[in-house]
């Protein structure tokens, strides 16, 4: 956030807190910023308030409202005579929809009062054109239950494949493990172990940093990779001869890791059981996607360069462990 922005953005909440009584009393035009409450009235009809004298007109223009919205009726407030827009839509508004305001302004602090009893808040910053008001943030519902499993089943697969930190992490198990029994096991107790904390942290029974628990990451990343080196030097321990311990314990970490995704999207009550299911499943489809890739690499190196092949393990472990080593400090 720059300076500018963060001068504005405080000032803004200072004029709130001076507001609580008296609309008059937050100036559009000092602040840049305007209040506005989204309340979901029906299945299919809502309503825009704003809060602040000097708040610009709203066109009825196209491409403000979602798709399948139609405006409904405009006009003011019986107290203090502010903008009201009723509007309705032919669905149920999702975490995938947005309004976008064409207002010049600094930002909007939108708060949403949904139909099942929760609320949510978050501020908006404009681009000096426009100022879209993403309905994820607001914690708006994921739809119906088909569209819930996709969405979240989609996430998984695609935090996984981007999550690099999470993938080299299984790449340093793969290079650990001897046998597939030994594999399976492990990559089992990974799953379970990451599970769990994800299910604790998204439900809200366990807080961590998500700074401490990033670092971490890459730092088991650096242990993982270390046992790495020591195995391919034919030096074996428990760690080698029992891998689904360390898979287990440093999965617990990753699970925190996975949550922050989550933490991100806004997750209603409700879909809460759903979605972490589905993300669940989305992640270990492209984890076990990612396994098979490497299992496949690994069995044609050494039917065709066994000696070669033996030589990699080391220093993929270092380049493992170099990687992490980056990270880590940096994260710290």
């Amino acid at each position: 956030m720059t300076r500018r922005r963060a001068l504005t953005l405080a000032s803004a909440v200072l004029a709130l807190v001076m507001s609580d009584t008296a609309v008059q009393a937050h100036d559009v035009a000092v602040t840049g910023i305007v209040r506005v409450v989204i309340s979901e009235m029906s299945a299919d009809a809502y309503t825009l308030a704003f809060l602040d004298a000097g708040t610009p007109p709203l066109a009825d223009t196209p491409g403000i409202l979602p798709a399948g919205c139609h405006r409904e009726a405009a006009g003011g407030q019986a107290d203090v005579g502010l903008p009201r827009v009723v509007f309705r839509c032919d669905r149920e508004l999702t975490s995938e929809d947005s309004i976008n305001i064409p207002w010049k302004l600094a930002g909007l602090m939108v708060t949403a009062n949904w139909r099942d009893g929760t609320t949510a808040s978050a501020y908006f910053a404009g681009d000096g054109r426009a100022i879209a008001v993403g309905l994820g943030e607001l914690r708006a519902s994921a739809g119906s239950r088909l569209r819930l499993m996709r969405r979240y089943f989609v996430l998984g697969v695609e935090h996984i494949a981007f999550g690099i930190d999470h993938l080299l992490f299984v790449l340093g198990l793969v290079l650990l493990v001897r046998g597939p029994g030994s594999l399976v096991k492990t990559i089992t107790a990974f799953t379970i172990a990451h599970s769990l904390t994800l299910g604790a942290a998204v439900m809200g029974l366990v807080s961590l940093d998500r700074g401490a628990v990033e670092a971490t990451i890459a730092l088991s990343i650096v242990l993982l990779a270390r046992e790495v080196v020591i195995g391919a030097r034919g030096d074996r321990h428990l760690v080698h001869r029992r891998p689904w311990l360390v898979a287990g314990a440093f999965g617990l970490l990753h699970g925190f890791g996975f949550a922050g995704a989550l933490g991100e999207i806004g997750l209603r009550a409700p879909d809460i059981p759903l979605a972490l299911l589905f993300f669940n499943l989305g992640v270990e489809a492209g984890q076990l996607v990612f396994v098979a890739g490497l299992l496949a690499i690994n069995r044609g190196l050494r039917l065709r360069h066994r000696q070669q092949a033996r030589r990699l393990e080391p220093a993929l472990g270092y380049a493992l462990g170099i990687v992490a080593t980056f990270w880590f400090i940096e994260r710290l």
